[in-house]
């Protein structure tokens, strides 16, 4: 029976069903295509190459004068320029979010027939487009001061495999703060200094024991330091001394990720399933 035809026999029109692949392929191309025109993604390429640059030359030869455990500065270094990366990406997912739920957004969604996780998977997608930039920018940087992957080919997988692991991590947090917050620009601000404190508080610059004593157990245990140790030991070194990948090694930051992941994602789900 045609629509007219329902109508007119005063039955119920049957409104046409959309999948949510449809939906969440919808809202993801509505956050991608804005930053192909808005120059975002020329930011995620600079942003690595200032980190190298900020970190790496004034660093290079402090470090190679005290000592840092690997062939070279980059080598070290290299896991935090991707993890400093990886953070400023999830910055702007919470502006994203944040921007959203301002302008009433999510709420207009909420009250659509859309799949409660799809408008989360949308901006997941779309930091993960982001990320996948963002890392190869970073590694592109990496290799102009001299960092390589040591390892095998299952190491250097290894080492996207958990960037993108930890970035998930990262972005889940960010999209809930961001969707809880009533101003965009104070919610980056406020994602800037824990990023800024961990960051420099961590093994990414300097050997744990170059720190002063009574902090050096936060600056080795806190979840970048754990995070850039298991970066190191999927690159490799030629040293020998970036570490090995065993479950020994790989247990902290695992855990660091995951249990973000596990403890996360049901907040972001509910914080994005409220119906006005």
């Amino acid at each position: 029976m045609s629509v007219a035809a329902a109508l007119t026999a005063g039955l119920p029109a049957s409104r046409p069903r959309t999948s949510q692949l449809q939906q969440w392929w919808v809202l993801t191309s509505r956050l991608i295509a804005p930053t192909l025109r808005s120059g975002e993604v020329l930011t995620s390429i600079l942003a690595p190459a200032v980190f190298t640059a900020g970190f790496y030359i004034p660093l290079n030869t402090v470090m190679t004068t005290f000592g840092f455990g690997l062939s070279s500065y980059a080598q070290f270094l290299m896991p935090l320029i991707a993890m400093q990366s990886l953070a400023f990406t999830a910055i702007s997912a919470a502006f994203r979010s944040a921007t959203d739920a301002v302008e009433g957004i999510n709420r207009r969604f909420s009250a659509m027939p859309i799949g409660i996780g799809v408008p989360l998977g949308a901006r997941m997608s779309a930091t993960t487009f982001r990320f996948v930039i963002s890392m190869a920018a970073a590694v592109v940087c990496g290799y102009i001061i001299g960092f390589r992957f040591e390892g095998s080919t299952w190491h250097t997988v290894g080492f996207f495999a958990f960037a993108f692991l930890v970035g998930a991590a990262l972005s889940v947090g960010a999209d809930l703060l961001g969707t809880m917050s009533s101003s965009p620009e104070a919610t980056t601000q406020a994602l800037m200094l824990p990023q800024l404190i961990l960051g420099m508080l961590s093994v990414g610059f300097a050997p744990a024991d170059q720190f002063p004593e009574w902090i050096q157990g936060f600056v080795r245990n806190q979840p970048v330091s754990q995070w850039v140790i298991a970066l190191r030991a999927f690159a490799g070194d030629t040293t020998g001394n970036a570490g090995e990948v065993t479950w020994s090694l790989m247990g902290p930051p695992l855990a660091w990720a995951l249990g973000m992941i596990v403890v996360l994602v049901p907040l972001t789900v509910w914080s994005n399933s409220r119906r006005p």
